[in-house]
């Protein structure tokens, strides 16, 4: 597969394109990779998600281990290799068991998760699956992490599901990362 909308060069960049580049490379990314290089062709757009996508991966009410968690769920459903490839070691790094990666990389209910850490998958499977959440998984959800969290919880399922769609059709190249690719 071909990347339908890779890296845009910096001189073919418009004024508008250069700053909202700038604005990423100038935050906690550091550069320009995976879904804002397609991102790019809309730079108000690509602005405001990766505002939100600040929030949701660094300061969302449920922790940064959670959220990691809730990414790769988002990733597995989409079969976003791009989203994998990047979370799954960012996952490992803040405590998200190689067990765990490797179940929902296989579609498996991991076992031996800790509480915060299975109500969160099957909030997830739940939301993606079934396109709602029960009563039981949304009052865990809300009695973990109050409505704040459980609002976050489905702005992270949102947001990487936007991400996923704009990578599969963009056909975004798959960065190195050591990861092994999501079987099909």
């Amino acid at each position: 597969m071909t990347d339908r909308l890779g890296p845009i060069a910096l001189e073919d960049m418009t004024p508008a394109q250069r700053a909202a580049a700038q604005a990423i490379i100038d935050g906690p990314r550091g550069a320009v990779y995976g879904p804002f290089v397609p991102l790019l062709r809309s730079p108000e757009l690509m602005e405001y998600a990766q505002r939100m996508g600040e929030y949701l991966r660094y300061r969302s009410a449920i922790g940064v281990r959670l959220s990691e968690l809730a990414i790769l769920v988002t990733a597995r459903q989409w079969n976003q290799q791009v989203e994998w490839a990047i979370h799954a070691p960012i996952a490992a790094q803040v405590g998200i068991p190689p067990a765990v990666v490797e179940a929902i990389a296989e579609r498996r209910r991991p076992e031996g998760m800790l509480v915060d850490e299975a109500v969160v998958h099957d909030f997830c499977i739940e939301l993606h699956e079934r396109k709602s959440v029960s009563d039981r998984v949304y009052a865990d959800a809300l009695a973990l992490f109050g409505e704040q969290g459980v609002v976050d919880l489905m702005g992270l399922n949102g947001y990487y599901t936007f991400l996923a769609m704009v990578m599969n059709t963009a056909r975004t190249a798959v960065p190195g990362s050591g990861v092994g690719p999501l079987p099909d």
